[in-house]
């Protein structure tokens, strides 16, 4: 009846103490004549005298506003312990119109539904990448189920794998994705108990956390949980311990130009490798030409993100069984192979998970998956599971392609060709400091070896034409399909 009060940023789960950052607002007053502070509102003394210098400046009782921050205390205490013992605290949800939720039923009911949303996902502005959109976004789409899932994007500077994440994020509904550019060294561990439940974490850089960050955010990955221990004050002002934990668990998308350095990180992840081809390339400028044109409507594109976003609205977290889960098997030479087939078999709950209105449940209440799950399951994350067995990362990998055909195309004495770093530079338009990363991790692994030249006129190389990445997808995927024909989906 007094004001109206402001807490801003939250409370802490801080047990011996209630600090909040408050702004009080006299009823009438105007926007110039508002009383600021922080305060801890379990300290008697200080209260009362926020509660005079703001009775002072906006003309009221002092004695009026002291029973007001009682009364306050009194509720933040009461909503502090509900997030502490009780369950997550429900987000501001976007309820839809019975039309809204009919159309995204229909849409969702439908077979080849991935299909479909691949599509959905072209008209809504991400061009060309057709399987690592489609990918990115059931990893994304996992954010609200059991078991979540997380996706590490490599591509070397320039190649657009910031605006693959945003442009992916955004068929998310806003209240459960977080966007971060920076992370600091505590924040994980500094958010609510349930502040992170069930949200999609998407970090633009990783190169640029520190390893107290990164090893946050690998613990929300894997243990869904964050605890630890710290120090704070009790009512006599003795510093004590105690524990502080974080809930999650959350899906997540982080992109990298230097993804063979995260190796802990690439272990709780599928994979992807942005599409650096010259088509590509000439894909994107078609669509920023027509776009610029005005011959691309861009409410079209905003209609196709929010009817994406209502679908994801309406689906629900299940428990998934997989009948056919121990007759599938990922090949042995996969790197990391027993964290790799989890992933496997997480991603082909995701699929049914996402076809959940076309699915069957058995006596416990529990989605079946079917075949066709493992099936497309297997064909959307092949070339992930490829790059788990390659020991070249994407965009290494795609380089060392373009090298080998450059040489190829220099006659029928190529095995023998030498090259130095300014030809294939120009050759192949790549940047010094890129091409010399290139060339120092492609020595290291023994794909290329130095022939020749000196230091202060350059070095040559040659390549060791060892390498048959083809045929280890050709085997990969023969292994794939074979176990998949024997359960009779083709």
């Amino acid at each position: 009846d007094t004001a109206h009060y402001y807490v801003k940023g939250g409370v802490r789960q801080e047990p011996d103490r209630l600090q909040v950052s408050l702004m009080v607002e006299g009823k009438g007053s105007s926007a110039y004549n508002r009383y600021r502070n922080r305060l801890d509102l379990y300290e008697n003394k200080q209260t009362e005298r926020i509660a005079r210098e703001a009775a002072e400046k906006l003309n009221l009782r002092a004695d009026l506003l002291e029973l007001d921050l009682c009364r306050l205390a009194d509720l933040l205490e009461d909503y502090r312990d509900s997030r502490e013992t009780g369950q997550k605290p429900e987000s501001a949800r976007v309820a839809l119109d019975s039309t809204a939720s009919g159309r995204c039923r229909d849409f969702l009911g439908k077979p080849n539904l991935i299909q479909r949303f691949n599509a959905l996902i072209g008209k809504a502005g991400v061009v060309g990448e057709e399987n690592n959109r489609v990918f990115l976004f059931c990893i994304a789409a996992s954010y609200g189920m059991p078991d979540t899932l997380h996706a590490l994007i490599q591509g070397s500077s320039g190649s657009g794998k910031t605006h693959l994440l945003v442009k992916i994020s955004s068929f998310i509904p806003d209240e459960d994705v977080k966007r971060f550019t920076r992370v600091t060294e505590s924040s994980f561990y500094n958010y609510g108990m349930y502040d992170l439940k069930n949200k999609l974490i998407c970090l633009e850089d990783l190169d640029g956390m520190k390893e107290e960050a990164q090893l946050a955010f690998r613990e929300l990955q894997s243990r869904e949980m964050l605890s630890s221990s710290t120090t704070g004050q009790d009512e006599k002002g003795n510093n004590r311990a105690y524990e502080k934990t974080v809930y999650g668990p959350i899906a997540s998308m982080a992109c990298t130009t230097k993804g063979e350095i995260y190796e802990d990180n690439m272990n709780r992840c599928f994979l992807i490798a942005v599409d650096e081809t010259r088509e590509q390339t000439q894909r994107i400028i078609a669509y920023q030409n027509q776009k610029a044109s005005g011959k691309i409507d861009g409410q079209e594109e905003r209609k196709a993100t929010e009817f994406i976003q209502d679908c994801i609205r309406m689906l629900k977290p299940c428990e998934v069984v997989n009948p056919y889960a121990d007759r599938v098997n990922l090949p042995e030479e996969a790197h990391k192979i027993r964290r790799l087939n989890g992933l496997y078999q997480s991603f082909v709950k995701q699929m049914t998970l996402m076809n959940q209105y076309r699915r069957k449940k058995d006596q416990k209440g529990r989605l079946i998956t079917e075949k066709e799950d493992l099936q497309v399951a297997a064909e959307i994350m092949f070339d992930s599971i490829v790059l788990k067995i390659d020991e070249l990362d994407g965009s290494l990998r795609l380089f060392y392609e373009q090298l080998k055909t450059y040489i190829k195309g220099k006659g029928e004495a190529y095995e023998s060709y030498s090259f130095g770093q300014r030809e294939i530079r120009q050759a192949l338009n790549i940047s010094k400091t890129q091409l010399h990363r290139y060339i120092h991790d492609l020595l290291a692994l023994e794909y290329i070896r130095q022939s020749g030249g000196h230091a202060n006129r350059g070095y040559r190389y040659k390549v060791v034409w060892w390498d048959n990445i083809e045929a280890l997808r050709a085997k990969t995927k023969r292994h794939l399909q074979g176990q998949l024909d024997q359960l009779e989906i083709l």
